[in-house]
C-alpha cells in the first residue's frame, strides 16, 4: 500500500492533511465518532452518515484503523458484530474539525448564495 504521506521537506503539512481527509467521506466519519466519543456499530454508524454506501465506509475506517485514528472491534458472534471507536489520536482532530464545522455555520448562507449566483453545487 502507497503511503500517503509525503516526505516532512518536501511540501506543505496541509498537504498530507488533505490527503488524510481527502475522500467526501472521511470527515464525516471522523467528526461522527468524535462527536459520538463511544462505541457504534458498523450499522448504526452507515445510517447517521446516509448515504454512505458500505464499501466506501468500510474502506475509510480500514485505512483510519490502519492509521491509528479508529479502534475496531469484532465479536465472534452469529451475525457477527463489529464496532468502531475514535482513538486518542483521533480525539486530537476535535478543535480541528470543530473549527471547520464553526466556519461553515457562520458562512454557509454566503456560500450557498454565491453559489446559485454561479451554479455551484455544494
Amino acid at each position: 500500500m502507497a503511503t500517503i504521506f509525503t516526505h516532512l521537506d518536501d511540501k506543505c503539512p496541509m498537504v498530507d492533511f488533505v490527503n488524510l481527509v481527502s475522500g467526501k467521506w472521511a470527515i464525516p466519519i471522523l467528526y461522527r465518532l468524535i462527536v459520538t466519543d463511544d462505541v457504534i456499530r458498523f450499522g448504526a454508524l452507515q445510517r447517521a452518515i446516509a448515504p454512505i454506501t458500505q464499501k466506501e465506509l468500510t474502506k475509510q475506517l480500514r485505512a483510519f484503523e490502519t492509521l491509528g485514528l479508529v479502534d475496531r472491534t469484532v465479536y465472534p458472534e452469529m451475525p457477527p458484530r463489529v464496532e468502531y471507536q475514535i482513538t486518542e489520536l483521533g480525539k486530537t482532530l476535535k478543535p480541528t474539525l470543530d473549527s471547520l464545522a464553526d466556519w461553515m455555520r457562520e458562512h454557509r448562507e454566503q456560500l450557498m448564495q454565491a453559489s446559485e449566483t454561479n451554479s455551484i453545487n455544494l
